[in-house]
């Protein structure tokens, strides 16, 4: 039986990469800072209860089990960290990274996986779908911080002898029970209101979490060697429409009025005002509206490979 180490392994996201594993047979030591009753009860499932700071912790963990996977989520926005990312998180980060690499090396694990975000892109003026070689410009301190734990595992542990390494860059995710997100996207940052352009005829590239689980499942029984390494963009097939956010939200949320506006001004001024709004830099949910229209999406055709990204608003669970 593998045995997987997931960091971070009882939020949002971890809590669901856990399950799957455990569905399909493997044995799963999660780590964090503190417990999920999710997997709790469920058989080969053990948890530590550490931060990501605590060294000594992590050591334990990898003198008592031999892992042939670490999928290291710690760190994650709606995983370990809530929207609003702090220095001292960034600090936090760092420090886990600083240690967690080298723990992997000494103790031969086979694959590592690293959760990153497509926050990292500098966006273009184009609707072209962004690659995973396209031009890289983290602004906001998430994106800072996680383009940080790509270099340093590049630099640290990228030449590791028989260690598959991969970077997976994560569209913003949602569950059915999950929609903080998708609510971003129609929620007016300054007054709280929800809102939308038109009738909601544009989108927002998403990740269901049950996408990038079904990736995961397939990734690791497949990638057994250096061939496997490299990055992989995680989106959803399409976007997520504003129409499709509103619906959604009502069948499976409370939300109130949702008031419709005509599409924003994007002049200079206002251009100016978004850049240098410190809200953005700082809150990982922060609605742009210079770029609420441009459709943008990220290239997921590396990742189809193994996952067919059969998940959508329409049937996530």
């Amino acid at each position: 039986m593998s045995r997987i180490l997931v960091t971070g392994g009882c939020g949002i996201i971890g809590d669901h990469v856990c399950s799957g594993f455990l569905k399909k047979g493997y044995d799963v030591v999660a780590v964090d800072k503190q417990p999920s009753e999710y997997n709790a009860d469920k058989e080969n499932y053990t948890f530590f209860e550490a931060k990501p700071s605590d060294k000594g912790a992590y050591a334990d963990v990898f003198d008592k089990f031999q892992f042939d996977t670490v999928i290291h989520l710690a760190c994650t926005a709606d995983n370990d960290f809530g929207h609003i990312i702090t220095e001292a998180e960034i600090k936090e980060n760092e420090a886990c990274n600083s240690y967690i690499y080298r723990f992997a090396i000494a103790h031969d694990v086979k694959q590592f996986i690293l959760i990153s975000t497509t926050h990292v892109y500098q966006m273009p003026k184009t609707r072209e779908p962004l690659r995973e070689d396209d031009y890289i410009k983290p602004v906001t301190n998430y994106a800072k911080l996680k383009y940080e734990s790509e270099q340093t595992m590049i630099r640290d542990i990228g030449k590791a002898r028989g260690m598959m390494i991969a970077i997976i860059r994560l569209a913003p995710v949602y569950t059915k029970d999950f929609a903080a997100n998708l609510e971003a996207k129609i929620t007016d940052p300054k007054d709280n209101t929800k809102f939308v352009y038109r009738t909601g005829e544009y989108g927002f590239h998403m990740c269901c979490v049950h996408n990038l689980v079904d990736f995961l499942l397939t990734f690791v029984q497949t990638a057994e060697d250096h061939s496997y390494s490299g990055t992989y963009n995680m989106a959803d097939k399409n976007l997520t429409m504003a129409s499709e956010i509103i619906e959604y939200m009502k069948e499976n949320h409370r939300i109130g009025v949702v008031l419709q506006r005509n599409p924003p001004n994007t002049s200079l001024t206002m251009i100016k005002n978004m850049i240098d709004n410190k809200d953005m830099k700082v809150n990982y949910r922060f609605l742009d509206f210079t770029r609420i229209l441009t459709n943008n999406m990220f290239d997921i055709s590396k990742a189809s490979k193994y996952c067919s990204f059969r998940w959508t608003v329409k049937n996530t669970k």
